[in-house]
Formats: structure tokens, sequence, C-alpha cells
């Protein structure tokens, strides 16, 4: 007998042990997915921010997070588990690096692209419908870069996990609050219980969830019933309460040579369709490392405006007027004001003050024969183009549409805000704008003082 069989004083039956452990998660190729599902926007009462509406509920949710941050690795995993147990028709996406991290974290397959940014940026465009980031304006921005050459961009749920974390305005404690919120934005009132109204801790049975037939084009309409929402207990938004959403301009940005051709835009090679990229922040032109400075003829609406020497020119959106453009001595303009900033970064003149331009009227930067450097160089939302912009070449930047022919809204990033005291939003639903300013930026903030 062996030792155990003799320390209870009898012989035992054999049995084999095994131990018992959670499947390792599987990475799986993001083509298997359907294609992405495109919401629609509804203006509210008070204008200022519109109403997501979701067709059918979202398939597939991109997770973005911050890097070479352990505590916001930690909070990924509980939220994509929460994610995948309470909304099981979900399919999970990460971007290839962050996958090959946490797929061994998950009991359940996740997917992902080819690490070729051409094609993950194309497939990314086709395929997600929702993303979430976790982190700060870095991370809302990469996020954002993901489809800098796509005209219709995800809805973009931010967490606050950041540094400054102006553009997140959720907090990570909020998350299940937050996602409930949108998935179940343009779900009808039939859809979902009322009864545990927001408790934030409610839980869908855990029964499988079949996933809705639609016609995934971005004019069309779903064929079928929807039929994901009914499985899902909680919080019902109802048709006249979807989830609030600040569209931020961003700009469009192209690059010519100097006879006029057009040049590949983007700071990568990735190209879109129409051949076009956008910034969410803004188009910087610096002198870089050569030692002289850089010499611009600006153009507004194709009229000449000024011959610029400066270290370089800034063009931002209002998203973008609290970052470099801030720095540079640039003006805060809130971001529901439709406009463009032209900023000089250290301008040889002292009378030359930054500009506020209505978005519609085209900036266009080229550098001038006078140039003593032979090239600048030029980067969209932080990102440096691979090629600098030489003499007689030109940056063309543009606000770009966020209404298409019968008045629908469609352009921007649509970033997903709290809306305000009132049932369809209120007209304090831009109240987080202020508080960040006051809290973060910490504006007009006296000197000597604690408070």
């Amino acid at each position: 007998m062996t030792p155990m069989q003799l320390r209870f004083g009898r012989a035992l039956p054999w049995r084999r042990c095994f131990s018992s452990t959670a499947p390792r998660g599987q990475i799986k190729d993001i083509t298997e997915l359907p294609d992405r599902i495109h919401p629609a926007y509804q203006e509210t009462r008070h204008n200022d921010l519109l109403a997501l509406q979701w067709p059918s509920p979202p398939r597939n949710v991109l997770l973005t997070k911050k890097d070479r941050a352990p505590d916001v690795t930690e909070s990924v995993v509980e939220y994509a588990k929460h994610i995948h147990s309470t909304y099981p028709s979900v399919s999970l996406i990460f971007e290839p690096h962050v996958a090959n991290e946490l797929h061994e974290a998950f009991s359940f397959p996740i997917y992902t692209t080819p690490k070729e940014r051409d094609v993950a940026t194309a497939l990314y465009r086709k395929k997600v419908d929702l993303t979430c980031t976790l982190g700060g304006d870095g991370t809302i921005l990469h996020a954002s870069s993901l489809f800098a050459t796509s005209k219709r961009v995800p809805p973009i749920l931010s967490f606050s996990m950041g540094t400054l974390g102006f553009l997140g305005e959720w907090k990570f404690k909020e998350y299940k609050r937050a996602f409930r919120e949108v998935y179940m934005s343009g779900a009808g009132a039939g859809y979902g219980s009322t009864l545990l109204g927001d408790n934030e801790d409610a839980k869908a049975p855990q029964n499988s969830v079949s996933t809705p037939t639609t016609t995934d084009h971005p004019d069309s309409s779903p064929t079928t019933t929807p039929n994901g929402w009914s499985a899902i207990r909680g919080k019902s938004m109802g048709p006249t309460r979807g989830a609030r959403v600040l569209l931020r301009n961003r700009l469009r940005v192209g690059v010519y040579a100097a006879d006029g051709s057009p040049l590949t835009p983007s700071p990568t090679t990735t190209t879109s369709p129409s051949g076009a990229v956008y910034a969410m922040n803004e188009v910087i032109i610096h002198r870089g490392r050569d030692t002289h400075l850089a010499v611009v003829e600006v153009s507004v609406g194709g009229r000449f405006l000024t011959e610029a020497v400066a270290d370089g020119m800034i063009i931002s959106t209002p998203t973008g007027s609290t970052a470099y453009s801030l720095s540079a001595g640039g003006s805060i303009v809130h971001p529901l004001v439709s406009s463009l900033l032209l900023t000089p970064i250290c301008p040889r003149s002292l009378s030359f003050r930054p500009l506020v331009l209505p978005a519609h009227a085209p900036i266009t930067l080229r550098l001038s024969e006078k140039n003593r450097g032979r090239e600048v160089e030029v980067s969209v939302d932080g990102v440096r183009r691979s090629q600098g912009v030489g003499v007689g070449m030109e940056v063309r930047v543009w606000g770009e549409e966020i209404r298409d022919g019968e008045g629908k809204w469609m352009g921007g990033v649509p970033s997903v805000v709290r809306g305000g005291g009132g049932a369809d939003g209120g007209p304090g639903g831009e109240d987080h704008w202020v508080g960040g300013l006051n809290g973060l930026l910490k504006f007009n903030y006296p000197f000597g003082e604690d408070g």
C-alpha cells in the first residue's frame, strides 16, 4: 500500500488525480467577425450633444490601453471579462501586441489583426463597431489614429486612467454603467428590464445570445428584428434616451508636391480609399533639427495671408486647442465651436498672434523658396511623416465635413460623454468640459494658493 493508504489504516481504491486549470485563451483572426454596424446620431432638443442610436446591438468591440501600465492592464482584463460574461454576443478585439500579452488571462477567444499597419487599419475600418480606451488622452488619440483614413469613426468610450485625462470623462469604476448605456442605446423600451434601474452590478443570464441578423452597409437598415438586447437584464435606455455623444471635429490633411500633384498624406504608408487622412488634434510643420528658422507662406481660403518666420506652425482642431497649440500660446476653444486654429511656434515677429478661423476655410502652408533649410518635418496627431516637406511643397488642411449631403451626422470622432441632468441631456451636458478646465488644467489658478 502507498503511504497515503497506510495512514488511514485501510486500502483505498486506486484513483488518478487531474489538475484543474483554466483553458488557455485563443487568438483568432478578426476576419472571422461580421462586418461593422454603423450607428446613427440624432439631435437632441438642446442641439449640443447627439443621441447614439444603434440599429442592432454592437457585436465587435475594440479595446485599447495605455502601454507599460500594470494597473491599466489589470483593469483591461477585468473589463474584458465583465463584457464577455454579461454580453456574451460581443466579440473583443485587441491590437496584436496587446492580444499576445493578455490572451492567456482569458478563458474565451479574443480577436486581433495582422501586424502590418496597412492591413490592420483596413480591417479596423471594416469590422469595429465600438472602441473603448483605458488610459490617458494619448490613448484616445492613438485609438482615433487607427481610423485616420476612415470617414466614419466608431463611437469611442474612454476611461480616464492616464496622467491628465482631459478628454476621457468616465472613471473606470463606472465601467459597468458606462458600457451598458452605450450597448443599450437605441434599444426600444421593450428590451431589457427596467426593474433593476441604475443598479451597476446587474448581471445578465449566462445563456447564449443569438447574433442579430443585419445588413451592414452604412446606408442600410437591419433586415430582421435584433434580438441581442432581449437577453440583457438591466437598464433599458429607451428610444428617447440614447447615450450622449460629442462629435469632435477632425482636420482633413493633404500634402502636395511643388507642381501641385497630391502625395501620400498619411504619416505612414496607409491611405484611405479617398486618399485623405484625418487628424483629431493637430497638424504640425517644424524645422526639426535644422538650425535655421522655417519660412512658411500662409494662405487662408486661397488668399495669401502672411509669410511666417518661425520654428513652425500648428493647425489644430478645438479638441487640439488644449494640447500643443495651448503650450504655444493658442486660444482654448470649446469642442462644439466649429473652427480651425492657426498657431505659430516661436515666431520671430512678436506681432504674429494665433488666429481662430472658420472650419470651412482651407489653410495652405507652403515652404518658401527663401528657406535656408531645404525641408521641414510634418506630423499628424504626433506621428511624424516618414518624409518631410521640401521647398515649394504644400500642406493643405480643411475642416472635416461632419454631415453628408442629406444632413445626416457621419463625420468627426463620436466621443461618448455623460448627459446633463435632464431626461434628454439637458443644458448642462457640457459641464465636464468646464470641470476639466478648472480641475485638470487649473484654469486661472492663482499663484501661491492651495485653493
